[in-house]
């Protein structure tokens, strides 16, 4: 009984050594996650294999996986960059990206998990400043934003192309002027606001005066066409066409034929 310790204890030690092995060789990698493999005696980190997918995955307990984010990932960066003429412009951006799941082992190896910092925010960067330098302050506030985050994702996306970055989008969340340079700004285009809307008026003015003259023009057409074609045989025919209208009606009255020296009939009643 008294043995019985000393032969169990290598038992004991080999189990644990069995428990130690097992934990270090088996890795979970979770959802939206990928690993690459690096094989410590056997040439580092595996590039010609497939990155290790989402599940669960036994290794050689001296290798070593390292697990990457592979579903898009959103950073934010805050730049201070130069427009045209030299002003601090201050612009706020927001960047999704994700890295190329069949890179991932070249990624790891040359770039490292610090790809973000050493490659992509750098790039950004490096585009902001390229785009931003070629426009106005007064152009980046109003009508040249959308046109300059297209430009910076164009640029952006050529610098990490060859450096197994996915870059999916890049959003210009703001752009800040200085002070002095957004009241100028924010003043002229509300004098050429109002200048729109004063040329606006005044146009809209002239071609309601242009309908008014062209209908007055066409009632005094109209006037002179039937005051040509009125001759005297023409009215007196129209007055007997009325006196006899107004001899057929109930109302009495008293009609004179040949008064005057148009011998146009006059009526005379108690309407």
């Amino acid at each position: 009984m008294e043995k019985l310790p000393k032969v169990a204890l290598p038992f004991i030690i080999l189990f644990v050594v069995i428990v130690v092995l097992i934990s270090k060789s088996a890795i979970t990698i979770k959802s939206g996650q990928a690993g690459v493999l690096y094989k410590t005696f056997a040439g580092g980190v595996v590039t010609d294999e497939p990155a290790l997918g989402e599940g669960f995955h036994i290794v050689m307990p001296w290798d070593k996986v390292h697990v990457y984010e592979v579903r898009q990932q959103e950073v934010f960066e805050k730049m201070d960059v130069l427009s045209s003429n030299g002003l601090d412009i201050k612009l706020d951006a927001s960047v999704w990206f994700q890295p190329r799941i069949k890179d991932l082992a070249k990624l790891h190896q040359e770039k490292s998990e610090q790809y973000i910092a050493r490659i992509l925010l750098p790039a950004i960067r490096s585009a902001a400043r390229s785009v931003v330098g070629r426009y106005t302050p007064e152009q980046l506030y109003s009508s040249k934003r959308d046109a300059i985050q297209v430009e910076i994702f164009e640029e952006t996306k050529k610098i990490v192309d060859d450096q197994y970055i996915q870059l999916n989008e890049v959003l210009i969340r703001d752009v800040t002027l200085p002070p002095t340079i957004k009241e100028a700004i924010e003043r002229k285009l509300k004098q050429e606001q109002e200048s729109l809307e004063y040329e606006f008026r005044l146009v809209t003015a002239d071609k309601e005066a242009q309908k008014v003259r062209i209908e007055a023009q066409g009632k005094a057409d109209a006037n002179r066409i039937l005051s040509a074609s009125l001759t005297d045989k023409i009215l007196q025919d129209k007055g007997i066409e009325a006196t006899v209208k107004l001899s057929e009606s109930s109302n009495s009255k008293v009609i004179i034929i040949g008064a005057g020296d148009s011998g146009m009939p006059i009526i005379l009643g108690n309407q």
